[in-house]
């Protein structure tokens, strides 16, 4: 699963690697530019229950398999096509999601500890750390080609696919019950120990649970920083002063930097009186992140982008870990991660839209990374009400054994 991971950010970050060479390279007209970032992310939000939708009919591996088999043909048809650049980045972007909301339910399935989650949360970044890193040397090695080296990255797409294939793309199906569970995840009967409100809640619509939204405003408000980030950072960087082949290498540099923290944010946040400190700090820690970028100046960009990336990094981990932390079980990891990350990347796509729009009446960045800064203190509050309220349930006839408890925390 690292590796599908890691094929879920370059069709993104390569894209947004070579932002200033897509009119010339591609004869994508500018006004285009700023549709074509913020267009993977809109298919994240429209295509989430895709995912469940086809685990359901094929397997959780098979409708990964599938999902990565679409990301190749997407990555290679949009630049082969210069009409199909958008239509095939937005069925890039359905691919992603398709792969990505399946994570969470293959990990919670198969009894995931915090550092499968953190492999592959870390997967995410290495992958845009290598979309955004690799697309100049590409470009170079492939005779100045922009289209081919942004149509290389599907081959460890169909890499990934055929992978998953031969090792015969298993259903995630029940817990094996020889594997043991810690006593703080056991699922109890409900007419065993469970009062009459934990029945209730259990059966309640997922979406009329507070810590569901909490998690999805939690992840959304993540990733619509995020991809505002990834999107215009090499603008800013170059209004600075900063060469494009060096504003390429700081995106880069941007994600290298958050490997660490996205594998190790969702082990640390295994850990409650951690997670408490660590979901409403990390929001704060972003917003003065983005205003050091803003306010930095061309010569101290390394250090502060690379500091802005471990902390961006660090909330990705987390809101992919919330998902299973704050679940009772595989089904409502499942629909918990389709509502998150569906109606969370609906809310992200505004992200580059809205810098481009503000950038634009504005005309400067000052603007921008305030409202970004504004949007990192939300994501402190949302951070805050998803740990603090009662764990996710919609699991038929089942609670979680630690839910009973009106503060609970779940353990991976």
């Amino acid at each position: 699963m690292s590796l599908v991971s890691i094929n879920l950010r370059p069709a993104i970050t390569s894209v947004a690697g070579s932002m200033g060479q897509l009119e010339q390279g591609l004869g994508i007209d500018a006004q285009t530019i700023p549709l074509l970032a913020a267009l993977p992310v809109f298919a994240f939000g429209l295509s989430a229950p895709c995912g469940p939708w086809l685990a359901r009919r094929l397997g959780a591996g098979r409708a990964v398999a599938l999902a990565m088999l679409m990301l190749a043909v997407a990555l290679t048809a949009r630049v082969l096509l210069p009409e199909l650049m958008l239509p095939g980045t937005f069925l890039a972007g359905m691919a992603i999601m398709t792969g990505s909301v399946l994570l969470p339910q293959i990990v919670k399935a198969n009894q995931g500890t915090g550092w499968w989650t953190g492999l592959c949360s870390m997967g995410f970044g290495l992958g845009a750390a290598l979309g955004a890193g690799l697309i100049q040397p590409l470009q170079h090695a492939l005779g100045g080609s922009l289209q081919a080296a942004l149509a290389v990255w599907a081959i460890p797409a169909m890499l990934a696919a055929v992978l998953i294939l031969r090792h015969g793309g298993r259903r995630a199906g029940p817990v094996d019950p020889g594997v043991p569970i810690l006593p703080e995840r056991a699922l109890v009967p409900v007419s065993s120990t469970a009062d009459v409100e934990a029945r209730t809640r259990a059966a309640r619509t997922l979406r009329q649970q507070a810590t569901a939204w909490a998690v999805t405003a939690f992840f959304g408000l993540q990733a619509m920083l995020y991809f505002a980030v990834t999107s215009w950072l090499t603008v800013l960087l170059v209004s600075k002063g900063l060469t494009a082949g060096d504003a390429a290498a700081l995106l880069a540099w941007f994600s290298v930097a958050g490997l660490p923290a996205s594998l190790l944010s969702p082990v640390l946040a295994g850990r409650p009186a951690v997670l408490r400190i660590m979901a409403p700090g990390l929001g704060v820690l972003v917003a003065a992140a983005l205003l050091g970028v803003l306010a930095g100046p061309a010569e101290l960009q390394f250090l502060l982008v690379g500091v802005l990336g471990v902390v961006q990094s660090a909330g990705f981990g987390l809101g992919i870990a919330l998902v299973v932390l704050r679940s009772t079980g595989p089904q409502t990891a499942g629909k918990l991660s389709a509502m998150s990350q569906g109606l969370g990347f609906a809310l992200a796509s505004l992200g580059p839209l809205g810098a481009a729009l503000l950038h634009g009446v504005s005309g400067g960045w000052d603007a921008v990374f305030w409202a970004l800064a504004g949007v990192a203190m939300l994501l402190a509050l949302a951070g805050y009400f998803a740990v603090n309220g009662r764990i996710v349930s919609v699991e038929e006839g089942t609670v979680s054994a630690g839910d009973v408890q009106p503060a609970g925390v779940g353990g991976l």
